[in-house]
């Protein structure tokens, strides 16, 4: 039923995500299905440009991706069935992007439980669920 699966990731809250990994990860092996682990980076802002490293987007690439190589050795899914990207850009517009590029089946995400500033400016799990394309299963944290 659900042969692409993906799992957007905050690699500065992991914990966070680990009920989102291991919903995935029951689902890959009941279904067969890949998993690909998403981290979405900021964009570097205009005016912070020029205060810090020219390469600080590459060197923030290059630890997301690190870091996304442990979460996935970490996860008990065959490596043959997970695999990981880092995008940058606006958070739930990169998810939204991804999930397209791999004909996701279904996307899983935890979200903190809702709270008043949720309420004024929405979340990114909120905003996936309204847009997507695919199924959404939402884990509260």
């Amino acid at each position: 039923m659900f042969k692409s699966i993906l799992v957007p990731i905050d690699l500065s809250d992991t914990e966070l995500a680990k009920p989102a990994i291991a919903t995935a990860t029951t689902l890959s092996q009941t279904w067969g299905g890949a998993v690909r682990l998403l981290n979405v980076l900021p964009m570097t802002p205009v005016m912070l440009a020029e205060y810090v490293p020219v390469d600080f987007d590459t060197q923030q690439r290059q630890a997301s991706e690190e870091a996304l190589a442990i979460v996935a050795r970490e996860s008990g899914i065959d490596t043959a069935r997970i695999s990981s990207v880092v995008r940058q850009g606006g958070i739930y517009h990169e998810i939204l992007e991804e999930a397209l590029a791999v004909k996701a089946d279904l996307i899983v995400m935890t979200s903190h439980r809702p709270a008043m500033r949720t309420y004024f400016l929405g979340s990114n799990a909120g905003h996936v669920v309204r847009y997507a394309k695919c199924s959404v299963l939402v884990v509260r944290n």
